[in-house]
């Protein structure tokens, strides 16, 4: 048990062969987070591909967090608050490996009156009672009685963003394809072209004003060399050359450069511009939130405003269709509403449980659908339990189902800005995956929006059990 106070052991109270111990098991997080606090990312330790051709073939702790156990001995226990810790000799004998326990252990070698010092025998040992560090510390000791309250520690998250590496190296093995970026016309369009293409996710083809895009490239400082350019005069004929283009095959993805979302859109889904389907047009946000442990879908947070229940259909089965693409067999979709009963007095329950009706026969397939399911209850194992909630969907979503565009848009956007999410966004429906990217998105979101597409390139559109 931690005690809630620290108190020292001063100068006179110290005694020859007076010792303190510390215990502390280390674990792979524990390495992570001393790598980024002391810069020390030494593949050595962090690295299981290169550690294992090193000499101890596995990843090892770094000696220094092994030694900081002394400095805690040191700093709160012996002598405690108020020493001044001078100096320390270190021979590390054996490594320390992530799941070894660590028992720091300082002894009282010698006391010199004059100015307070003592010596310490410092020994750190494992939990086969190895030595894995052994030395001496100097310090000066405390003059004064110290009884202070411990401090309380915040807990600490590790904030990993990995979600997308999967699907991303599964798009890079997939056969490369051609995409137009519609309307290049801002540095942050041309230097998200740059980035697929030299990231080898996507070719791409620029289709703009030549002038404009050309201007854009000077701004981002980027060359244009390589780059083929198709010119057009403005950002809806941009539009339609890119839709024309998709339909003659001779490009697999759109991507929406400078242009606002509704003029591409307008020219995708225009009664005659080849590229519809039977399926209604629905976006997607792929999210890598580091808090959950899987990638999440939600959908539809961008074109659909108020869907309807065969819409949601759709905008289910879309989705449904892209987890396949990457891999995911069966995927969970959790069909959201404020609360996790129906009610007719609230439509989005009346649509859950409709949804979850069509999908037990075949309306739509491939995937286990549940719902009416409040937020808590779809991602939180803990949260259905509490509330008596026996579903297959239940605290373990990979998709999340929103009642409207305004409920889909808040939750991304509050899984963005509160839970340090990533969303890299896609509109399927079409005969040609389209890519929505934002100024705000970092790189990561952008490289996953791209391997998004390239995964998704060839998904057909068909009404489920109609």
């Amino acid at each position: 048990m931690i005690e809630a106070f620290l108190e020292n052991r001063t100068f006179e109270q110290i005694s020859v062969g007076e010792t303190a111990s510390l215990e502390r098991r280390v674990t792979e997080n524990d390495i992570e987070l001393f790598a980024l606090v002391s810069g020390d990312v030494n593949p050595a330790h962090l690295d299981a591909e290169f550690a294992a051709k090193d000499i101890f073939g596995k990843p090892v702790a770094h000696g220094m967090w092994t030694a900081s156990l002394v400095s805690a001995v040191l700093g709160t226990t012996l002598p405690g608050p108020g020493c001044i810790y001078l100096g320390q000799t270190i021979a590390f004998t054996k490594p320390v490996f992530p799941g070894d326990t660590v028992t720091a252990t300082v002894t009282v070698l010698e006391k010199q009156d004059k100015k307070r010092l003592v010596r310490l025998e410092t020994v750190c040992t494992n939990q086969d009672g190895d030595t894995v560090l052994k030395g001496e510390a100097t310090v000066i000791a405390p003059k004064d009685s110290v009884r202070v309250k411990r401090k309380h520690m915040p807990g600490i998250r590790l904030r990993r963003h990995d979600r997308y590496d999967a699907f991303i190296e599964r798009a890079k093995a997939s056969p490369t394809v051609r995409a137009a970026i519609v309307h290049p016309c801002s540095a942050v369009a041309i230097q998200g072209a740059v980035e697929v293409r030299d990231e080898d996710l996507l070719d791409p083809v620029l289709i703009g004003p030549r002038a404009k895009i050309e201007a854009a490239a000077t701004e981002a400082g980027v060359s244009l060399e390589g780059f083929e350019i198709i010119e057009t005069e403005h950002s809806h004929a941009a539009a339609d050359k890119a839709v024309e283009m998709a339909v003659s095959g001779e490009v697999s993805v759109l991507v929406k450069g400078s242009l606002h979302t509704d003029e591409l859109l307008g020219a995708v889904v225009a009664r005659d511009s080849g590229l519809r389907t039977e399926r209604r047009i629905s976006h997607v946000y792929a999210m890598d939130i580091p808090a959950y442990d899987k990638p999440l879908i939600v959908t539809d947070a961008a074109v659909n405003i108020l869907p309807s229940l065969d819409q949601k259909r759709d905008i289910c089965q879309n989705a449904v269709d892209l987890m396949h693409q990457l891999g995911v067999e069966a995927p969970l979709v959790a069909v959201l509403a404020a609360v996790e009963t129906v009610n007719d007095s609230m439509p989005a329950t009346l649509d859950a449980a409709a949804l979850t009706v069509m999908a037990a026969r075949g309306q739509i397939s491939g995937a286990r659908v549940d719902g009416p399911l409040a937020f808590d209850n779809a991602i939180s194992m803990a949260a259905a339990r509490t509330k008596g909630i026996v579903s297959p969907v239940a605290g373990q979503a990979d998709i999340l189902l929103v009642p409207d565009l305004e409920a889909g848009n808040m939750l991304a956007k509050q899984l963005i800005y509160f839970a340090d999410a990533i969303a890299a966004g896609l509109i399927l429906g079409a005969r040609v995956p389209i890519v929505l990217t934002s100024r705000a998105d970092p790189l990561t979101a952008r490289m996953a929006s791209a391997a998004l597409a390239r995964l998704s390139v060839g998904m057909t559109y068909t009404k489920s059990g109609s």
